[in-house]
Order: C-alpha cells, then structure tokens, then sequence
C-alpha cells in the first residue's frame, strides 16, 4: 500500500450551531481550515465569506476533501459548476449542523468522501451516510485498491464493469504478473489474459499496451524510471516528442513512468523542467561522481565523457534511481535528446 500524506480539508459553515461542529472537527483534524458566512460573528479562527459559491471555487482543488455543515440542496447547487472526474475531484461530504448524519456525497472512493464521512462521524457521533454500490454490498472496490496501490486508472470508464462483476460475484480475469492487486480483490479470479473478452469485465496491471476489450480495466504501476540527457537549449517539445516516441515504439504507457532523472548539471534546464511539470513527474540529478559509480551501462559515450566527465548520463542515472543492473530499454538518441528506461523491481 502506498502511504498519504495527511489530507486538507475544509469544512464549510452557515450557522453557529455549524461552527460548533466545525470546531469540534478541527480540533480532531488539525489540517482542517475553517470557512465560515460573515454573518456570523467576526473570529479569527475562520475565513469569512459573503457568497459561498463564489468562495468556494478558487479553493475547490486546494483540499483534499470539503465539509459542509448545510442543507445537501444548497452544496449540489453549489458544487455543480465545480465537479470535473471522479478520480480527480476532491471528497465532497456535507452534514445537518446537529451533527446527526454525515453523507458522502462526491469522490466516494478514490476521493475518499466515503472514508471521511466514517471518520467525521467517529468525530461527531454521527451516522454516516453511505451509499456506493459496492459499500452497501460490502465488496471490495477496484478504484479504491487501485488508488491505495499508487496504480493509475488509464481508463476509468471500465470500473463500473469490473465493481459490478464483484458484487455479482462474477469469475475476473486478471493479468497482474506484480501481484499488485490479486491479493486484495474477491474471489473468483483466473489470472490468465486470454479470457479477457468483449462482453466480460478484466484486469490489466502492467506497463505494456494491449489492445484489450473496453470492459478491461487498465491500471499502471509507476515502474518505470526515465534517465534523460539533452543539448543545452533544448525544448520541452523536443524532449516530449521523443519521449513518447520511444515508449510507442516499445508498446509502453507514459502513465507508467514514476519519475525523470539526469546529471546535476542539467538541474537548471528550462526544456527538462518543464517537461517534468507538464507530466506532473518529479525530477532529480544525480552528481557525476555519483553518475561514475555505475561501471554496466551498456552504451558509454566517448564525447559525453570528454565534456562533462562521466561516460554515461541517461543510462547510468536510470539504473542508478531503480538499482537495477540492467536497462529496460538502452540508451536511444534523438538529434538533441538521450534517452533510457529502467523498472523500478517489484516484490510479490
């Protein structure tokens, strides 16, 4: 399981009754800032705010997770504007201001409402309000395992398919060579790829690209590291470009890459940078001596050695971020930009 930070929340108040509540939230939840109507009386433990609405929305994607303290008509109202996907939209829950009941309302599982409206009525002494299909039916969910796995859902049009196969109790077939998710999912799964079918829901855990049938759930472990170097100057585009390239021709998913890694000396590289934004990837550099402690690479360069010092960049850095000894894909050169893939070892 891939371990969360602590999630901000924001709880959302109209009346002092709600502010009592809010209080009481806070002080459980430390993370937990306070939005209250200028109606109420001035304090300093609160933002105060005249249209709820026009409040809300700058601040929509700042939290994990939304508390208000309302009547549900006024959030749906409000809200409706905001709500984009489920697997990015933060957790929407809201509450009567007596503290009798906690709904879950938007982003049950991968936003986690579901899990925040059991916590706020553990907090509350309230009855938490769920009603997510596979919950009720008290069956595991595939968004949820995927998201506690770090997995990237590729296309989340397939969850319903394979949530429903589970509450039917429905065979899955599974292809999950990292044992991922097959310790977590309900019984009865066949963990062989050539049963997928048209008509059937499946699970595909891996970093290669098939073409699979749409009830085929896709989910990508973060495996793959991208050790890059490039020409001083080079563009985001250019980097990008190749990039994708190389994984199309592999058959491999971009969504699968964990993070991007090169030589210090590239740390101020506006092409590199940005590409790593643009990706939403983190990015580290490596010193060259550090670089130098790997004596395998595959493809040592003569040139790179005489103009910086190390006979490696690309290569050298992405078997130095995975540990491995062995590239996933060696060294390939555009006219500006290297490129080398390592994976990340998984343990069963």
């Amino acid at each position: 399981m891939i371990s969360r930070p602590e999630k901000k929340l924001a709880a959302w108040v109209l009346t002092p009754r709600g502010m009592t509540l809010a209080n009481q939230v806070k002080q459980a939840l430390p993370h937990t800032d306070l939005f209250a109507s200028q109606n109420l009386l001035p304090g300093r433990s609160y933002t105060g705010f005249s249209s709820l609405a026009k409040a809300l929305a700058p601040v929509w994607n700042r939290y994990d997770g939304h508390y208000f303290i309302m009547a549900t008509g006024i959030v749906v109202r409000t809200i409706a504007s905001l709500i984009r996907d489920k697997t990015k939209d933060p957790a929407v829950v809201c509450g009567d201001e007596t503290g009798r009941f906690v709904i879950s309302l938007v982003s049950g599982h991968i936003g986690g409402a579901n899990e925040l409206a059991g916590k706020l009525s553990s907090i509350l002494g309230a009855t938490p309000v769920i009603t997510t299909a596979t919950d009720v039916n008290q069956v595991s969910a595939i968004d949820i395992i995927a998201r506690d796995q770090g997995l990237y859902i590729e296309n989340k049009q397939a969850i319903k398919h394979v949530n429903m196969a589970f509450i039917k109790g429905e065979p899955l077939a599974v292809h999950d060579p990292f044992n991922l998710v097959s310790p977590h999912l309900p019984p009865p799964l066949m963990d062989n790829s050539s049963l997928f079918g048209a008509e059937k829901s499946g699970i595909w855990v891996d970093c290669t690209v098939r073409d699979l049938p749409e009830k085929v759930l896709v989910l990508r472990p973060k495996m793959l590291v991208a050790g890059m170097g490039c020409r001083r100057g080079v563009t985001r585009q250019e980097l990008e470009a190749h990039l994708y390239q190389v994984f199309q021709d592999r058959g491999l998913s971009v969504h699968s890459l964990s993070k991007i890694v090169s030589v210090d000396l590239k740390a101020d590289e506006p092409g590199l940078l940005e590409l790593a934004q643009t990706l939403n990837l983190p990015i580290e550099f490596y010193t060259r001596d550090e670089l130098d402690q790997v004596k395998t690479v595959p493809t040592p360069s003569s040139l790179v050695n005489k103009h910086i010092g190390v006979k490696s960049v690309c290569e050298a850095a992405a078997m130095l971020a995975t540990g491995r000894t062995r590239l996933l894909i060696p060294k390939t050169a555009g006219r500006t930009v290297t490129l080398a893939l390592a994976a990340i070892p998984f343990t069963s």
